[in-house]
């Protein structure tokens, strides 16, 4: 499939530019600017392999320390491939829900700073199931996603990091899902963000169909808003979306490369993400496997992302751009687990606890790897807790740019010594979590809530009941024993940094419908319980 070939897709538009030219005129952005650290060499092609809904256990890769049932139910050999060649990140996170996560690596923000905390399509509005909370009254978040002035309402302003990737001589393809912002605002076309090409993104968070066949969702009335556009070509095709977006983005690729110019690719698959479809060239030998048809359906989906990998690897190595050539690999949040899957509800993501939407760990740990020739040492295994906004300044160090002044406060930290095995010392460093939102299914860890990570240390505060847990997640991975009781000192520690970081950057909170007054901040409720 690596040699498959069919007509570019190339598109352009002049409006980001001159925005920010008029902006700068005026005094409105910050002026300094972007430049490139002078260097002697080339810098690498940067691919960003982005899977959707892909859990901690999605994978023939253990992330763990011993290879569990899950691993031995799906085909990834060219994620095995990917990680014998490069590094394996054990304590990777996201967010709990799609858009947060994409506007986190867009923009280098926290979702508590940025404020994009759900997931967004519709405009100027809040989801439905945030309008009747029985006991919440959820803020005015930025459902309109990434803005690019400091004037458009509910945005987070920010110079987006295809944009900085682009003004310094990156060609910048993006291919999949985008969901950087809601229906007729700028940001939900990612031409608008930097990129020079763009396969078949939109504002929808995912596909109405995944069958060529069914024309990827084209032409079903009352569906339009998912239909996945731009791929017309193989309408009617026995296609499954993620193979036709492999086709683009290989053609995409041959431009800078004839041209020898370094690439960003921001590859962001529309699976594994419901509805659940099967790959009908893939799926039956899971169904002889015993799985549930959805179970079956969904494991044919994680081969087919894997098959996708697997074909840019083969095209870089063919293309000869292996060796100048950085891959990414990560997800947007943890794997899906309280609807539309086969058997337990809750269970998919084991031994992490719960899956997408909630803040227990299997709705935030998420499977990452890295490779950067002659810097990777092959089969590493790194267990430092990574983030999602750390890819901004990651990227931006690997290809050797200095951001400079831009309208954002970038709270991601660069990996790169841990990508080169400089250090392997674990950090301390805080990680925050910061959802005052509904995402709608219910399952345990799944509400409004504010978290942090150090150490092996994890607090989490329910905004729903005010309520804190505590777990050590050394020696409970599991989070089955709540500590809180036993542990004050840890609590009162993690709930001061929490409290003082969320007033840091000004985080929104819930209003309590029965005292009309904003949740309490952790530390209060701490106070208030002692």
């Amino acid at each position: 499939m690596s040699s498959l070939k069919c007509s570019k897709v190339f598109s352009k538009s002049s409006k980001s530019k001159m925005k920010y030219q008029i902006l700068l005129l005026f005094g409105l952005l910050c002026t300094g600017c972007v430049e490139v650290n002078k260097t002697d060499s080339q810098p690498p092609n940067i691919v960003l392999f982005f899977v959707d809904d892909m859990g901690w256990q999605d994978t023939s890769v253990p992330f763990w320390d011993q290879l569990t049932d899950f691993n031995k139910i799906y085909k990834t050999p060219h994620m095995e491939r990917l990680a014998k060649k490069g590094v394996k990140f054990t304590n990777a996170y996201a967010t709990p829900v799609c858009s947060p996560t994409r506007v986190s690596l867009m923009t280098g923000m926290n979702a508590a700073r940025h404020r994009v905390t759900n997931w967004t399509l519709k405009p100027d509005q809040k989801q439905p199931m945030e309008l009747n909370h029985p006991s919440l009254e959820f803020p005015d978040w930025n459902y309109n996603g990434i803005g690019l002035d400091p004037f458009t309402p509910n945005t987070a302003f920010a110079k987006p990091l295809p944009q900085l990737l682009s003004d310094n001589g990156y060609y910048t393809i993006h291919a999949g899902k985008a969901h950087f912002g809601a229906i007729g605002y700028p940001s939900s076309n990612p031409l608008n963000l930097g990129f020079k090409v763009n396969i078949a993104g939109h504002a929808a968070g995912a596909p109405e169909s995944y069958l060529g066949r069914e024309n990827f969702g084209n032409g079903k009335e009352g569906k339009e808003v998912w239909a996945v556009p731009g791929l017309e070509k193989y309408h009617g095709q026995d296609l499954f979306l993620t193979e036709a977006l492999t086709q683009e983005v290989l053609t995409a690729l041959d431009k800078p490369i004839l041209e020898k110019q370094p690439f960003f690719i921001y590859f962001a698959l529309y699976g594994l993400h419901t509805p659940l479809m099967a790959n009908d060239r893939l799926v039956e030998p899971y169904r002889k496997m015993g799985l549930e048809e959805p179970e079956a359906r969904y494991a044919s989906m994680i081969e087919s992302m894997d098959e996708a990998l697997g074909n840019v690897l083969n095209y870089l190595e063919e293309n000869d751009q292996e060796d100048n050539t950085v891959i990414l690999f990560m997800s947007d949040n943890g794997g899906l687990s309280a609807v539309a899957r086969g058997g337990e509800k809750h269970t998919h993501n084991l031994p992490l606890k719960s899956g997408k939407g909630s803040i227990y760990e299997g709705g935030i740990r998420v499977p990452m790897l890295a490779y950067w020739p002659g810097k990777t040492q092959e089969e590493t295994v790194n267990s430092t807790p990574l983030i999602i906004e750390d890819f901004f300044p990651t990227i931006l160090e690997i290809a050797q740019i200095e951001a400079g002044e831009i309208p954002q406060t970038v709270d991601g930290k660069s990996f790169v010594s841990l990508l080169q095995n400089v250090t392997t010392e674990v950090t301390d460093r805080p990680l925050f979590w910061h959802y005052p939102n509904e995402w709608g299914p219910e399952g345990p860890g799944i509400g409004s809530y504010s978290a942090v990570r150090q150490g092996d240390w994890k607090l989490i505060y329910f905004h729903t009941n005010q309520t804190l847990e505590l777990y050590n997640l050394k020696n409970d991975i599991e989070e089955n024993q709540n500590l809180v009781a036993t542990n004050f000192e840890a609590v009162k520690s993690l709930a001061d940094t929490l409290t003082n970081y969320l007033k840091s950057v000004n985080a929104q909170l819930p209003v309590d419908k029965m005292t009309n007054e904003i949740v309490l901040w952790p530390n209060q409720l701490l106070d208030i319980k002692k």
